[in-house]
């Protein structure tokens, strides 16, 4: 009973408390891109463009410093790099087109695909119960989309369908990214994924800017009004980026895109007590039904799994982690899954 109240003291109250300030990160980046765009300014590849710089310099600082041989190949994180910036531009570029409304509503798509790729490639095994919350904190979702309909946003947008596409399939490579992210935590490093992640997306995000962009930030008149809020958006996303794997390796990818569900009820409480606007009563309502479905989902199964168990697949996966040959990580995990042992069997 002792053994099972520790792991429910670090897994749940840290993966909670963890999640919901990476959720306050993101409002706060949703804020800071409407004052860019308030402004006039509109790029959101630029935007990220000095996130990807942060993190090359940082984690590629430590990387160095540490000098340890890579624990992946190389080219795998030029693809995540490639679907990280390709995620960003598209859920932003589909502000243009439709409204906020759908884009809200048509974000959850991320959920099922995270939950079918974690079940896919990363044998990833959901109970009942994880299920469950995963359908509560999607009710308390629909609940603020229909308070929105029946309060504020009734635009459409200038392409509604257009908007819709864009917004499903940046959904998608976001699954795509957190899952790929939760195979780099656990089987590599962090710092080395972050490191990567960094330079790789530096790198497509300078030759999508040089092609897409390079018009619309020399027409920007930069002053402290317009710098502030995009180095603020940068060192908050800096932050975000650095908080994920920490959440990705305590909860997985599917708790880190239910904790984001409420980063549009913080957006509520920020309009509430920052600029006294009044909002509709069911915000509040939603708001604690998310919170009791992420208190689900966290619970979940933590009180069936055996300890021990538990213990022995982390010495298990050490080992497995810990092997540079290809021939002789892949015997490893063929005997793990002969023990019952839920592993990464395919790499993205």
């Amino acid at each position: 009973m002792v053994n099972c109240q520790e792991v429910l003291t670090k897994n749940t109250v840290v993966g909670l408390g963890l999640g919901q300030f990476l959720s306050l990160l993101i409002t706060s980046t949703g804020f800071l891109s409407s004052e860019l765009a308030k402004k006039g300014i509109n790029a959101p590849t630029s935007q990220s463009f000095l996130n990807y710089i942060l993190l090359a310099l940082v984690y590629g600082g430590i990387m160095l410093y540490r000098r340890k041989a890579l624990k992946a190949k190389w080219y795998y994180y030029v693809l995540l790099g490639l679907v990280d910036v390709e995620a960003n531009f598209l859920v932003v570029k589909a502000y243009q087109y439709t409204s906020i409304t759908s884009v809200m509503l048509l974000d959850c798509w991320a959920i099922p695909c995270v939950l079918f790729f974690t079940w896919f490639f990363l044998k990833t095994k959901y109970r009942f119960k994880k299920l469950v919350g995963v359908v509560i904190c999607i009710a308390g979702l629909v609940i603020v989309v229909f308070s929105d309909v029946h309060s504020a946003d009734r635009a459409s947008g200038s392409n509604p369908i257009k908007g819709d596409l864009l917004i499903i399939a940046g959904a998608t490579l976001y699954a795509v990214s957190n899952v790929a992210e939760e195979f780099f935590v656990k089987s590599a490093d962090r710092v080395e994924l972050m490191s990567f992640l960094g330079i790789f997306g530096a790198i497509v995000s300078a030759i999508q800017i040089s092609i897409l962009e390079r018009n619309e930030l020399k027409s920007i008149h930069w002053s402290a009004g317009a710098a502030l809020p995009f180095v603020g958006f940068s060192m908050a996303m800096f932050l975000f980026y650095s908080g994920v794997p920490i959440l990705l390796k305590i909860s997985g990818s599917t708790m880190l895109n239910l904790s984001l569900l409420t980063s549009d009820m913080w957006a509520v409480l920020i309009r509430i007590f920052a600029y006294h606007e009044k909002v509709d009563w069911m915000y509040f309502v939603a708001f604690a039904i998310v919170t009791a479905g992420l208190i689900v989902y966290s619970v979940g199964d933590e009180m069936e799994e055996n300890p021990a168990e538990v213990g022995d697949e982390e010495v298990e996966q050490s080992k497995c982690f810990d092997e540079e040959a290809v021939g002789r990580g892949t015997s490893c995990i063929i005997s793990a899954v002969k023990n019952g042992q839920a592993l990464p069997l395919l790499k993205k």
